[in-house]
């Protein structure tokens, strides 16, 4: 048989767990009626748990929605995957939020001894191969971002479009975030240009929500329209060449945000993007290693360039022999 407090406590289990239970389905899992099942929720309320009721012959109970009560139990895989998300969202430019040190240090304070060992060791040896951010961006503005684009809500934004341009007011209707190459871009329509446009999150002064709604595109790609824009960019080259190395030679000599790097048979795949063809292509010199250029043809005739131009410098500076002198000759 129940004691009154094993029921209490049940019934706040129940609660967490549950969206919505009817006071009769409650009333059988604490083997009491519905009229003490009124009675214990009123002593949750009085306790300060903020049970919500829908009114009705038995009625209904729920936790208000978002209310959670701690302690929330984790095992030691769960403890692991929250700490290596931690140290994700600390190297993609979040590591100023104070939600990120305070969550880390919380978790570890509770920690078991064997465990905490874990995380410790996580954070004094772990590298992830993410590439840092270029600059620091708060999380509200990836929070409000990301909020507008799921539930389909305009934004306001103060924009800083460039270095030297003046900072604008626009409405956006955002259909997708991207972290690319050091950057978190968002891709959304802009109502003051009327069209599609690409904004730098850290570039955004103020931003909040509007009342207006919009309908995105149906299986938009962000990261597609991102990388396609890039490449379509005026004077900027879509670069693909298979470097004939392995991986890790390559990973060793090619920074993270030069390009990305696909392992295949034969060598590796090396996709970027250039709005220069001479220092990639002597960048590719440099490297050390065979590699073959199948995109764009204009590089391999800078290729060609740079070696005629070496071959020439190194036979103008070939130096003829002069005779041997014997100094004794010159007395």
């Amino acid at each position: 048989m129940y004691s009154p407090t094993t029921r209490l406590l049940t019934l706040l289990e129940l609660l967490q767990s549950h969206t919505q239970l009817s006071g009769v389905e409650i009333a059988a899992r604490l083997e009491v009626d519905v009229r003490s099942v009124r009675r214990y929720v009123t002593m949750l309320r009085d306790l300060g748990i903020p049970v919500e009721s829908e009114k009705g012959r038995y009625g209904s109970y729920g936790l208000r929605p978002g209310f959670r009560l701690p302690p929330l139990m984790f095992n030691n895989t769960e403890i692991l995957a929250i700490i290596l998300g931690l140290l994700a969202v600390r190297q993609l430019g979040l590591a100023g939020a104070p939600g990120v040190e305070s969550a880390a240090g919380k978790i570890e304070r509770v920690l078991p001894a064997d465990l905490r060992d874990h995380v410790r060791a996580l954070h004094g040896v772990l590298t992830l191969d993410i590439r840092t951010a270029n600059t620091t961006l708060p999380p509200e503005t990836i929070a409000t971002f990301s909020l507008a684009a799921y539930q389909c809500q305009r934004l306001w934004i103060h924009y800083q479009g460039g270095r030297n341009s003046e900072p604008t007011e626009r409405s956006i209707d955002v259909y997708g975030l991207v972290y690319h190459a050091g950057f978190w871009y968002a891709v959304a329509y802009c109502h003051l240009r009327r069209g599609l446009r690409i904004f730098r999150l850290d570039r955004v002064l103020q931003h909040h929500l509007l009342d207006a709604t919009f309908k995105p595109p149906s299986d938009f790609d962000a990261l597609g329209y991102l990388l396609n824009s890039i490449a379509n960019t005026p004077g900027v080259y879509a670069i693909r060449v298979l470097l004939q190395a392995d991986y890790a030679f390559c990973r060793s000599r090619i920074p993270n945000d030069l390009g990305v790097l696909e392992a295949v048979e034969g060598g590796v795949w090396l996709y970027t993007f250039s709005d220069g063809l001479d220092w990639i292509a002597r960048f590719l010199i440099n490297l050390g290693c065979p590699f073959v250029v199948h995109h764009p043809p204009e590089l391999r005739k800078q290729l060609r360039k740079i070696a005629r131009s070496v071959l020439r410098q190194a036979a103008e500076s070939t130096v003829t022999a002069e005779p041997v002198v014997n100094h004794h000759d010159l007395l």
